[in-house]
Formats: structure tokens, sequence, C-alpha cells
């Protein structure tokens, strides 16, 4: 790997030393990131970091606890704030996934706002995981017929909130100046003759805005088909490095890796990945994923054969 890339300087190896299809390195490690990225990572070496911390709202993990006084947890939050801004890249995009419960909608700004004090809040982009869709507001072009429920939501049983259907990303930057590449997750004009129209339209398509709808695909078995109570689609990891700029890109972390969506996008992006977590449950099912989408085991480092005239105890060391 580049000299920007993950060290090795501590002992121990990763939990999956893995390589893309296009070759580029994919590490998951089992331990702690907020020691691990000091660990394992050169200072300033992530272009993105993208991740899911838990939410503190008493989900069942495997692993972690996930039911510590609020202040607390925005201490924890800080040192997450802390781990990655010593990783981080100058130009570095940190992409931040926070949802809240309907009784506190506040929640995500204040852990927002705790990262906020290293960092600049560059974007707000809301993650649209359900929607109803009036068949009058698509039109007759759409060839849509009928009024449109896609997506999933967690119902809410109270008469006094809403259902959440969205969840926060969270663009941090250092100075709040770094250039994206929003067209890389455009979409097409609705109307073509826009793309005369307007400046810089010669794509064929325009920003997509803050608004990303990503339905969760359905499954039949959680236990089998998602066996992790908060993971996000491997879609909007990889949305965020394409944003960033794919050709800006030498590592993506993800401190909070979990069943592995954003190593996933890693992956099929052909750049360079590390994660962290502290649950091997979790870690043996993103590598198992990881395989099925055409991973393989990175090989070995060619180590130096020992002189036979050297003495066992001044021959050289084959290595952990």
């Amino acid at each position: 790997m580049s000299a920007r890339g993950p060290r090795n300087p501590a002992p121990g190896s990763p939990y999956a030393n893995l390589n893309s299809p296009s070759g580029s390195p994919i590490l998951l490690w089992h331990e702690d990131s907020l020691a691990g990225t000091r660990l394992r990572l050169r200072p300033k070496s992530v272009d993105v970091v993208v991740t899911s911390p838990p939410y503190n709202l008493g989900v069942r993990y495997g692993a972690y606890r996930d039911d510590r006084p609020f202040e607390e947890y925005l201490a924890w939050i800080g040192r997450l704030r802390d781990a990655v801004d010593l990783a981080l890249a100058p130009q570095g995009s940190f992409f931040l996934n926070v949802g809240g419960p309907p009784r506190d909608p506040g929640r995500p700004w204040r852990v927002a706002q705790e990262v906020g004090e290293r960092f600049v809040l560059q974007n707000v982009i809301h993650w649209v995981k359900s929607i109803a869709l009036p068949q009058s507001a698509l039109g007759r072009s759409s060839g849509v017929t009928r009024d449109l429920a896609v997506g999933h939501y967690k119902p809410v049983n109270s008469p006094r909130y809403l259902h959440g259907a969205h969840e926060y990303i969270f663009h941090f930057t250092r100075h709040g100046d770094v250039a994206l590449d929003r067209l890389a997750i455009g979409v097409p004009y609705q109307d073509t003759s826009n793309v005369t129209r307007w400046r810089g339209a010669g794509r064929g398509v325009r920003c997509r805005g803050n608004t990303w709808f990503l339905p969760y695909p359905t499954i039949r078995y959680r236990r089998t088909d998602r066996p992790h109570p908060a993971s996000f689609p491997p879609e909007l990891p990889e949305r965020c490095v394409r944003l960033h700029g794919l050709s800006r890109v030498r590592l993506v972390l993800d401190p909070f890796v979990g069943i592995g969506p954003s190593a996933e996008a890693a992956l099929r992006l052909g750049v360079p990945f590390v994660g962290f977590d502290v649950d091997e449950a979790y870690l043996a099912e993103a590598r198992r994923r990881l395989h099925s989408l055409g991973a393989v085991p990175a090989a070995p480092p060619v180590r130096p054969r020992r002189s036979r005239r050297a003495s066992p105890a001044r021959g050289l060391s084959p290595g952990p």
C-alpha cells in the first residue's frame, strides 16, 4: 500500500486482510476503533471517513452496551471526533450517519454539535428510508397510475409521534472548503431542455441535492439476511465516497464497520479500506459478504530465507 495507507506498528494482525477484485486492500480489525485508529493508521492518511456509530438508544448489539447516560455518550462521541481528527487528511470528508428517537428529535444535532467542536459542518444530508408519493405529483409522463408508498420504516405506536422515515448524514470537513464531485452522484434532468439552458449541464445530470432516497432492500429473515440491528445499505457509503471525489480517495475508514456495508462499497469502488469493530460475529459476517463479492485473502509478505551459516540465535527472524 502507498505511504498514505494503513500501517501496523503495533503487535497483532488484522481480523481479515483481503484484496478486492481490483487489488485494493481491505483490512478489518477486531478492536476498539478509538484506540485502533491511532495504532493502525498514519496521521492524516484517511481521505473519507463514513460511519454510523451506535445512537445510544438501547439497541441490542452483540458486544456493545447502547444505554450510557447521555452526557457520557456525548463524551464518547468527542473521543471519536478526536480519533478522526488524527486520521483525516487536510482535505478529507467525514460523513457521520446519526438518528434519534421520536421523543428526542434534537439528539442528532447535539451529536453534530459535539463533533463541530473540531470540524466544520459543510453539508447536511437527509437519508430518506421511506416516502409516500401521490400520483398527481409524479405527472403523466411517469407512467404511474396510482399513489405510491416506497421503502421501509419502523412503526411508532405512540399517538404523539410520527414514524421515523429519515436519518441525518452530517458531512464534516476541516474548514468547510472541500470541493465535491456533485455530478458523480447526479440525477438526469427531468426536462431535457435544461441541458442546453443551464450552464454546466453538458453531462445531462444535475446535483442530486441533500435528500437521498435509499430504502433498505426487502429481507425475509433478519437473522441471516441482515444480522445487525442498525446497519446502513452499501449504497449510502458508496454515494458518500463518490461525492467526495473518487479520484482523490486513497483510503476510506469506517470506525464501526459492523457487517461491512462500507467495506462492500469500497470493494465495489476499488478503493483501499480499513474498518474496526469490537464484535467478532459482525466481522465474520462482513468477511463472508466480502468473499461473496470477490474479495480474496491478501498474499502474505515474502520474508527473507534464513542463511544456512547463521546461528539460530543470530538468524533472520521468520516474523509473526
